[in-house]
């Protein structure tokens, strides 16, 4: 995903290249991909993923979960689906609360408690609460718009220190520096996610009082992630980004700066400290 944002940079910076006079038509389409983005990226992904939505008769103990957080949460309920897939794992998509959709993998539901389930599902419904995936959109694009307005400021630099500038050293310089604007809001982007994840894995935990079914959930599925096969692990990794938890999951420095989602233990020291507050163990 970051080497299509970047590929997705540079050929920016190569259209206001060749249309330089022309830059507000490069910002107009900019802006048309963001309202694709905005308006498309949570069916695409929920598309992707091979989710269903089912009714209560055909997954009530989902259904039920759903229905007992909304009424902890005091939340319109959101369409709920299933993922025929034995990766253990959950998302929510939605720009609001009335177009949001709540999946569960089979994987899951085979392998939780129901409090466990029911803590999940809390981390998910946290994100549609305080509208992330709202959030995540509006971040990326402003990270793409600050290298596109990087590369208006310098083309205006440019075109100001006369007419003597080699336009072929300008068509290579441009896009680097965008380039390297993007990485720099990609790593702080990814920084915004990880920070995302805690606060709903925070809300969770406060919303249903058990924060200890809550680590109960992520470490099981933390831990069932290195029985699945690594095929399926594969698919499942392009969508980390909306997953409860990462299908991969790297304890390198340079893995964790680029991750979507903290370490396990970061996460479950959070609910420990969260235990201890609430006086439950």
């Amino acid at each position: 995903m970051f080497l299509i944002g970047l590929l997705y940079v540079v050929f920016v910076g190569v259209l206001l290249a060749i249309l330089r006079d022309s830059w507000f038509l490069v910002l107009v389409i900019a802006g048309g991909l963001f309202i694709v983005q905005f308006w498309f990226s949570d069916r695409i992904a929920a598309y992707s993923m091979g989710a269903r939505e089912v009714t209560p008769e055909q997954a009530p103990e989902l259904h039920g979960a759903v229905d007992r957080i909304c009424a902890l949460a005091d939340m319109p309920k959101p369409r709920v689906a299933i993922a025929d897939s034995d990766v253990p794992n959950a998302f929510a998509t939605g720009r609001s609360e009335k177009t949001a959709l709540v999946c569960a993998t089979t994987g899951l539901l085979r392998r939780l408690e129901p409090e466990e389930l029911e803590g999940v599902i809390a981390h998910e419904m946290s994100h549609v609460a305080h509208r992330d995936v709202v959030v995540m959109t509006i971040a990326s694009f402003l990270g793409v718009l600050a290298g596109l307005m990087v590369r208006v400021w310098l083309y205006s630099g440019l075109s100001r220190g006369g007419r003597d500038v080699n336009t072929a050293v300008a068509v290579l310089v441009v896009p680097l520096v965008s380039a390297a604007v993007y990485v720099i809001s990609f790593l702080l982007t990814r920084l915004l996610s990880r920070y995302r994840e805690l606060s709903a894995d925070r809300a969770a935990a406060l919303l249903t009082g058990r924060p200890s079914a809550l680590a109960s959930a992520l470490t099981k599925v933390t831990g069932q992630m290195a029985r699945i096969p690594t095929r399926d692990l594969r698919k499942a990794e392009p969508f980390n980004a909306f997953w409860f938890a990462p299908a991969f999951s790297s304890k390198e420095s340079l893995g964790r700066l680029l991750s979507s989602h903290p370490t396990l233990e970061q996460r479950l020291d959070q609910l420990g400290k969260i235990s201890l507050q609430l006086g439950r163990p």
